[in-house]
């Protein structure tokens, strides 16, 4: 008899394996939907189908998940030939002090397109995502409003972009700063895998940022990395007024789910919220469904996507003492099943 694991079991399971090395493991409390996060969804990524939602167009600031649409939008770039991969990034003083999450550019130091598209999506720097910004449209309030044309193009019809980075105004007012709903940054999440090579960056977990000499090591913030089977992005964000997010992503058998949740109290509420919806997506997906076509290697769905050879990020390789989250191929990661939700009598 094949035993499956209560939703219990999993927080428990899931809390130990995430619990910082060397710190004491304590049983995280029970949580529900209410306190877990601020809205949730999921959807499957080959067909778009939401096959979970709750309070999916409950609009909040995406933090540091704002890069994803900044990627969106720099491989429409590439894709135009108006920037290249070997592009280089002069970094300005103002690139130097945006703050937050960073790789501590130096004005005058100069970088190429690709690997600040590296620090942009592992170490979630918000000095790379400006500095590309500004280069790719000549000034980031220009970057900001391409943001924007492409959240109308994808039917983003909550969200308002401000920045290419997701830290706050000045002012700190939520409602001048970057605004969006997990559904529609489903949407956006759906896109970039069908059409982008965005794997190649999120699912690494380390990775040097710059030559040997300059020292700075980036560690990926997804935590569900190589700890929850078939993990390889998305983006994780943070600040005080959007609380803990993360659009995340799993690969299983040719299957591909999408989960978004927003506004968790803290990371390992969102963490164990997200590996559980997972679970969930999987284990409803209805049979026989096309999957999406990503660097991964998952199936070519039944609508033919971009050919894998017409992004230039696909160009992108990885360096030698870089480490990517396994695949879904019999590697160690946590590989669990919640039982169905009951049924609506």
């Amino acid at each position: 008899m094949k035993l499956r694991p209560s939703p219990a079991l999993l927080a428990l399971l899931l809390g130990a394996l995430l619990a910082p090395a060397g710190l004491a493991k304590t049983r995280p409390a029970a949580t529900t939907a209410a306190v877990a996060y601020k809205g949730a969804i999921i959807m499957d990524a080959g067909t778009g189908a939401v096959l979970f939602a709750d309070h999916d167009e409950e609009t909040s600031p995406p933090a540091s998940m704002t890069k994803l649409m900044t990627f969106a939008v720099l491989h429409d770039k590439l894709q135009s030939g108006a920037l290249t991969l070997q592009t280089p990034v002069t970094v300005t003083a103002d690139d130097s002090k945006i703050g937050g999450t960073q790789v501590w550019l130096k004005e005058k130091e100069v970088f190429s397109v690709e690997e600040l598209l590296y620090a942009m999506m592992i170490q979630s720097a918000n000095d790379a995502a400006h500095a590309l910004a500004r280069t790719a449209a000549g000034s980031v309030p220009a970057f900001v409003e391409l943001m924007n044309a492409k959240a109308h193009e994808l039917g983003m019809l909550h969200t308002t972009f401000r920045t290419p980075h997701g830290l706050p105004p000045g002012n700190r007012r939520i409602s001048e700063g970057d605004l969006t709903t997990p559904h529609d940054f489903a949407l956006l999440a759906r896109h970039l895998l069908q059409k982008t090579d965005i794997v190649k960056y999120t699912s690494v977990k380390r990775r040097p940022f710059g030559p040997p000499a300059r020292g700075t090591i980036m560690d990926n913030h997804d935590h569900l990395l190589a700890r929850v089977a078939g993990v390889d992005g998305l983006k994780t964000g943070f600040t005080n007024g959007a609380g803990f997010c993360l659009t995340a992503t799993a690969l299983r058998n040719g299957r591909r789910i999408i989960v978004v949740v927003m506004g968790s109290p803290d990371s390992k509420t969102r963490d164990l919220k997200v590996a559980e919806l997972l679970e969930r997506g999987f284990a409803t997906l209805p049979p026989s469904v096309p999957a999406v076509a990503t660097s991964a290697g998952a199936v070519a769905p039944a609508a033919a996507p971009a050919p894998a050879d017409a992004s230039p990020i696909s160009a992108a390789p990885l360096p030698d003492n870089a480490q990517a989250a396994p695949a879904d191929d019999g590697s160690p990661a946590i590989k669990f099943t919640l039982p169905p939700p009951p049924k609506k009598k």
